[in-house]
This record gives C-alpha cells, sequence and structure tokens, in this order.
C-alpha cells in the first residue's frame, strides 16, 4: 500500500509546489521506489480545458484524454510515469460528482454537506490506485487559508487520520523574505502560515522553504523551534538558473533523506543520480547556440506554451546547445511584412491555440520559413497554418481559411481546407461532435496512433512508421485537399490509422518544414528528448552553421 506525501504551500502562491513534488518524485524513483503524482485545484472549474492561456497558462493533456493543469506537465518530465485521468482533480469536479450523486437518489434522502460528503469524494480520489505504488504524492493548489481549498485540507487530514499511523506525512512550503534595509531573513511568514495549518489540524512534517539567500542556523533553528519540526527537516529551496538543477538542488539540502526518516525507512536506498548529473551537464555546458522564434497569440504569458518551451530545452539539452527563446507575438505582422520581425532567427516555431486573432501572422510565419528555408514546426493550429498557407501562395487557393474562422464571424469568408471535426474513431468506436456542443472536454483529445510515410521526413526522424501522439483539437484539415496540395509540393506524411484524418504534412523540397497536428511537446522529457524536438533544434544548429 502506497506511502501519502501531502504537498501544500502557504504564505504566497507560486512558491513552486509543483516543481518540489516532481523533484521529490525523481529522488524517490532515484531510490529504487515507484511514484505517482496527483494535484488537487480548489477551482470551481471542472478542468482547466475552458480556461483562458492567459488565465491558467497551458493546458496539459494526458494520455487518457484529461485536460489538466500544467503541473501535471512537470511531474511527467520529471518522473517519465504518464499522467492519468485520475491524477487530477479539482473542487468543480467534485463538487460535481457529489451532485450526481445526489440527483440519483445515492445518499438516501440524507442532507448534503461539505463534511462528510465532499470531503469523502476526495478521500476517494486520493485512495484510487494506493495498491500501484510505493510513494503517493498529492499537491494541493492554493495556499493555507483560501476558503475554497478548506474541504481539501479537511478531507487530507481526516485521510491521515483513517490511515495507519507512519503512512501519511505532511510536506508545507513556505517563503522566507529578505529585507535589503535591515540585512535579514524573516521567519514570522512561515511561523504564521504553519500555524495557520495547525489550526485546521494539521502538522507539517517537513518545511521546504523558498529563500534567495542562504538559511543561517540560527534562523533555521528558530524555524524548527517555533514550528515544532526537527531541524533537519527545515529543507532549504534557493532560486535555481534551471529548473532541472531542482533534483540535485532538493537532494544536496536533504530533502529526499527527510522524507525517508519521517516514514521511519531506514536503512534506506542509496540515491542513483547518473541520469541528474548527466541532465546538469548537458544544461551547463553547451557546445553552442541557437535562436528559435515562437511565433503565438499568448505570448504576453509564457506559462501559455510551458511545454513546448521545455520541449525545446529538451531538444537543445539532446543536441548540446543552448536554445535561445524568443516570443514573438503573431499580431505584430498581420497585416505587414513578416521579414522584418523574423530576420536573424535559427529556426520557427508556430504553437497551437483558438480562435482567428493573429492567425495571418501566423500563416506570414509559414510562409517566411517556406520561402527562406528555414527549420519550421508547426504544431496543431501551426501545422493548419501552414495548410492554409500552401493552398493560398502554392496550390493558388486564394480563399483558402478555416471553418473555425468563419464560425467565429458568423459568415462564410473562406474556403475551408480546415473545417469543424465532427467524428472520428476512438479505440473501437466512433465519437461524433456537433459545433454547438459543450466547450468543455469535446475535443479529441488523448494519445491516438498515426502510420507515417515510408521514406518522409518524419519517419526517418521517428525511426519508424507506427506512432502514438496525444491530441487537443478541435477542427482538422481536411483530407479531401490532399491531392491538390500533394501536387503542389506539399506531402501528407502522417494519417490516422483509417487514412481519414491527416496527422502530418512536411514539403519536400524544404531542409526541415513539418507541420503535426498533435501536440509532441506533452511527451518530451529532459532525460529523453522528444525525436521532433531534437531533430527540430539540429536543423537549427545546422542552419546556424550557415549563417
Amino acid at each position: 500500500m502506497a506511502r501519502y506525501i501531502f504537498i501544500t504551500g502557504g504564505v504566497v502562491s507560486s512558491l513552486g509546489k509543483g516543481l518540489a513534488s516532481a523533484a521529490l518524485g525523481a529522488l524517490l524513483q532515484a531510490r529504487g521506489y515507484s511514484v505517482r503524482l496527483r494535484k488537487l485545484d480548489p477551482y470551481l472549474n471542472v478542468d482547466p480545458g475552458t480556461m483562458s492561456p492567459f488565465e491558467h497558462g497551458e493546458v496539459f493533456v494526458t494520455d487518457d484524454g484529461a485536460e489538466t493543469d500544467l503541473d501535471l506537465g512537470h511531474y511527467e518530465r520529471f518522473t517519465g510515469v504518464p499522467a492519468r485521468k485520475t491524477d487530477s482533480v479539482s473542487s468543480g469536479r467534485i463538487y460535481s460528482n457529489v451532485l450526481e450523486k445526489e440527483r440519483r437518489g445515492d445518499y438516501l434522502g440524507k442532507t448534503i454537506q461539505v463534511v462528510p460528503h465532499v470531503t469523502n469524494e476526495i478521500k476517494e480520489f486520493l485512495a484510487i490506485g494506493e495498491d500501484e505504488v510505493d510513494f503517493m504524492l498529492c499537491e494541493i493548489g492554493g495556499t493555507v487559508g483560501d476558503i475554497e481549498g478548506l474541504p481539501f485540507f479537511e478531507a487530507i487530514r481526516q485521510f491521515a487520520h483513517d490511515k495507519p499511523r507512519g503512512q501519511c506525512i505532511f510536506m508545507h512550503l513556505t517563503l522566507l523574505p529578505y529585507l535589503a534595509a535591515s540585512g535579514e531573513l524573516k521567519t514570522k511568514p512561515t511561523q504564521h502560515s504553519v500555524k495557520e495549518l495547525q489550526s485546521i489540524g494539521i502538522a507539517p512534517d517537513i518545511l521546504v522553504c523558498r529563500s534567495e539567500h542562504p538559511i543561517p542556523e540560527k534562523e533555521r533553528e528558530k524555524i524548527a523551534l517555533f514550528c515544532n519540526v526537527r531541524k533537519q527537516c527545515v529543507v532549504a529551496a534557493y532560486d535555481l538558473k534551471s529548473i532541472y538543477e531542482a533534483p540535485l538542488a532538493y537532494h544536496d539540502q536533504g530533502l529526499d533523506q527527510a522524507v525517508l526518516d519521517a516514514f521511519g525507512i531506514s536503512p534506506a536506498p542509496a540515491p542513483k543520480l547518473d541520469v541528474w548529473h548527466d541532465v546538469y551537464d548537458r544544461i551547463h555546458n553547451p557546445e553552442g547556440k541557437v535562436k528559435v522564434a515562437i511565433v503565438g497569440k499568448y505570448t504576453q504569458l509564457e506559462d501559455a506554451y510551458k511545454s513546448i518551451a521545455e520541449a525545446l530545452t529538451h531538444g537543445g539539452m539532446a543536441n548540446r546547445v543552448k536554445v535561445k527563446i524568443e516570443w514573438v507575438d503573431a499580431e505584430l505582422f498581420d497585416r505587414e511584412d513578416a521579414a522584418p520581425f523574423l530576420q536573424g532567427y535559427h529556426a520557427i516555431l508556430v504553437p497551437g491555440g483558438f480562435g482567428e486573432r493573429g492567425t495571418e501572422g501566423k500563416i506570414k510565419a509559414a510562409q517566411f520559413a517556406r520561402e527562406k528555408k528555414i527549420p519550421y514546426l508547426g504544431i496543431c493550429l501551426g501545422m493548419q497554418m501552414a495548410v492554409i498557407e500552401a493552398a493560398r501562395n502554392v496550390a493558388g487557393m486564394e480563399k483558402a481559411g478555416s471553418e473555425e474562422f468563419d464560425h467565429e464571424a458568423g459568415k462564410k469568408r473562406f474556403e475551408p481546407v480546415v473545417y469543424h471535426l465532427k467524428e472520428w474513431v476512438q479505440g473501437n468506436h466512433m465519437v461524433a461532435r456537433k459545433a454547438d456542443d459543450d466547450k468543455g472536454g469535446t475535443m479529441r483529445l488523448g494519445a491516438y496512433d498515426a502510420t507515417l510515410t515510408e521514406g518522409s521526413k518524419v519517419a526517418e526522424v521517428y525511426g519508424g512508421t507506427a506512432i502514438e501522439e496525444r491530441h487537443r483539437h478541435r477542427y482538422e484539415v481536411d483530407v479531401k485537399y490532399r491531392d491538390t496540395l500533394e501536387k503542389a509540393g506539399l506531402k501528407f506524411s502522417g494519417m490516422s490509422p483509417d487514412g481519414k484524418l491527416p496527422e502530418i504534412v512536411e514539403w519536400n523540397d524544404h531542409p526541415w518544414f513539418i507541420g503535426v497536428q498533435f501536440h509532441p511537446e506533452l511527451k518530451s522529457k529532459p532525460f529523453a528528448p522528444h525525436p521532433l524536438f531534437a531533430d527540430f533544434v539540429r536543423a537549427a544548429v545546422e542552419t546556424s552553421r550557415l549563417v
């Protein structure tokens, strides 16, 4: 049966609970244990699928089709354990489940209350798969004291109380602010945060203290005394140059040993950290540099493209180069020449997105990359824009566009080479959708197979012709235009197994121009870079040598 580690946060948000959880998971794996990581979010959205990227950052998608918080991306990148639907839940999902049960009469007419009904629902979620792994790491979103988070804190308190002694521990992240005027690290915010946690019945076993400066021994002892934890369980978390330093940094501070000690595991297996030393070496000892432009519409918030940025970093590590990412707003050249904005880059990436805003700029970015022979990777909408560009400027279809843009405008303006996906095969059954369906969870979501053309560029990159990748899209390139576009030189080099849905396109006469309907960035890891990103960066390196 799994041992549980509950990770909470206090003082301020965005302290790095997700990163700390992921790094701890990696360290436990390095000691030979199996792990699974979960996220409990207090917001009332059922999931983040319909939330604006500016509001919440990217939506991470699992193999089984769940739209989740971006922290699950950290979990996968650090541990390599594929996340599942059961690894992410929100208050909205919990309340929705409770109300559905009430409507069905499952509660036999009882009055439905937060305690015990909502907390029991949370506890049932926590118990899923507890016999599958050695350690279950559960991160609670938000900060202690938030009204919306109280049911989760009460649920984990009850959960730990129900389990045998020593099967659950609590790890709390806090902030140690530095006051430059007095030259001091202040411990009071941490003390107050722990006091708030204790007031709801939870006593932390381990404190992880974020700090910009080293924590003097005197302050460490003070925190331990007033927060009622052992001194060796006060772990410093300093700012790092790269998030991939975190496993080694936390190990150096004794986090994994403190966790094992809290569970009474002794002697603890020695950690095998060779893979993380190699990651560290590749990050800090690059042998070159390339500049990649990400031409998107949510560039004001980099978290909107978090997995893409990380996958490019992984591609750089695979080639032992530093990838310098520059964010280019596609709207800047919607009606202008793209050249002044895109000259000087060694590669161009156009990511996914929704809606018409910025799409003309993305189309021009695809045209610039095609004409100037610059490596281009189009992902989801980025692939669709490359197809529209080819249709307009090479195949002579001047009014080529997407049904998505016509739907948004409420009138027909384009010949839709991209259309609203109405049905597709998922496993062994057909899925049907209508344009006016609810937005949440109605896209083509999760892992699907694709078949690559023998001798194509992507088959060479993947080293085979059968792949499985994760999708998140509502619109699809219309296969009826395949012959017209292939005669113009745009090769449909990847298709769904039934041959109805285009998955990958590439230009025959281009050094490296590939568009994919899926999201390869979601499966990339620092110790296992995705082949598309590794080869994309390799092509960028070749371009840099020609400049």
